[in-house]
């Protein structure tokens, strides 16, 4: 019996499972998150090599005129190493550790959820999913207000690759397309925005896609050429002056359409 037990949970049948138990599901970048991972040991005693949690996102690539969506690992954080889980057992190993500054935020279809992973040696390895919510920092949020503010509509956020010469430390970028409906309409098809955070400074990059005028509107629009690119960088202490941070960004937009 002992034998087919340990044949049946090499293939996933009666083997330990797992499960992670979040204190909190809801974050802001660079917040700790805490919680517990709980193995079940099944009908047999199983050897665990580590088990570890991995931060996890989505992301579109395209290739070839397709889009093709692929899963990112944002962090990976070692709970713990070898240990033995008996038959029957219950382990319950805590964790914490902080989310990176980079982890995208949960607005759009932007899917951000923590994987437990259980490394068995010659058995199917038991994993849990766990979906959370990651809102933006205060000066993102200052910005988003900000742009907001000048009669901009978030119409979507989305994750899409960047090539290796343009991206950081992930492979993709979270973009933010506006539409405008204030004084910027019939200026403007949309406004794209990236934001950079380190806690203490953001850095925005804006896609000015301007509206279309004209047979020479067109054809730029048809070669790309209606898009402009800006970098723009606020302190802390700047986000926190709105008339500043306002004009800043009219600024900028202004002088491209």
């Amino acid at each position: 019996m002992s034998f087919m037990n340990k044949m049946l949970a090499s293939i996933g049948i009666g083997a330990a499972t797992v499960d992670t138990i979040l204190n909190s599901n809801r974050f802001t970048p660079g917040g700790e998150i805490t919680g517990t991972v709980q193995i079940v040991g099944g009908k047999v005693a199983q050897p665990i090599d580590s088990v570890s949690l991995f931060l996890m996102t989505e992301y579109i690539r395209e290739t070839d005129d397709k889009k093709i969506h692929e899963h990112a690992v944002i962090v990976r954080h070692k709970v713990t190493d070898h240990l033995i889980i008996q038959p029957g057992e219950t382990k319950r190993i805590p964790f914490s550790f902080h989310l990176p500054l980079d982890v995208p935020l949960s607005i759009g279809h932007t899917p951000v959820w923590l994987k437990t992973g259980v490394d068995i040696k010659n058995a199917v390895d038991p994993e849990d999913k766990d979906y959370i919510t990651v809102n933006p920092d205060p000066l993102v949020s200052k910005a988003m207000e900000a742009i907001e503010g000048l009669d901009f509509v978030l119409r979507k956020a989305k994750c899409e690759a960047v090539s290796r010469y343009n991206r950081r430390r992930l492979p993709f970028v979270q973009e933010f397309e506006y539409v405008p409906t204030g004084m910027f309409r019939g200026k403007l098809d949309e406004l794209e925005a990236v934001f950079f955070s380190d806690g203490t400074t953001l850095e925005i990059l804006l896609e000015i896609d301007k509206k279309a005028n004209g047979l020479f509107g067109l054809l730029e629009e048809a070669m790309d050429m209606d898009e402009k690119h800006i970098r723009l960088s606020f302190t802390e202490r700047e986000l926190q002056n709105t008339s500043h941070l306002t004009g800043k960004l009219t600024a900028a937009i202004q002088q491209y359409i």
